[in-house]
């Protein structure tokens, strides 16, 4: 698991696409961003609030519509995510979103003891919040449609 956003060499990853259309776009542009899928569905409840129709494996398209709810989320999550003071509150956070606990076990694993660090952690997971956040301005700002398709 990467606890960053990356370009497209690695796999198992979410695609932030803001190269297309409204209609279509062009599937791992080079343009594109990405993102781990096991960090990514930490942020699935700000993608599917601000867009019913989200579908992981399909793509979903966030347009004028959808983009200004979708930075909503993202800045409410982060607020919450920066107001964490405790260990407890961060496992908390992270536990009750979809696969939360499947990513703290990963955690585990890949980082055995990361607890004793755990703000490195969610001071990552703030930087990528950031960076999403950033990424859907740009789209709002330029007219753009962002797609988002996991693979």
């Amino acid at each position: 698991m990467k606890l960053a956003i990356f370009d497209s060499k690695e796999l198992n990853f979410v695609e932030l696409n803001y190269t297309g259309s409204n209609d279509a776009y062009i599937r791992c542009d080079k343009e594109s961003k990405y993102i781990d899928s096991n960090v990514f569905n930490l942020f699935t409840p700000c993608f599917e609030a601000a867009n019913k129709l989200y579908e992981y494996y399909g793509p979903t398209k966030y347009n004028a519509r959808k983009i200004i709810p979708l930075r909503n989320e993202l800045l409410n999550y982060l607020e919450e995510m920066q107001s964490l003071k405790e260990l407890k509150d961060f496992q908390d956070l992270i536990s009750k979103n979809f696969l939360g606990k499947e990513f703290l076990e990963l955690m585990e694993k890949d980082h055995p003891g990361w607890q004793k660090d755990w703000k490195l952690y969610l001071e990552k997971l703030i930087c990528i919040n950031k960076e999403m956040i950033e990424l859907v301005e740009k789209c709002a700002d330029e007219e753009k449609i962002l797609w988002v398709v996991g693979y």
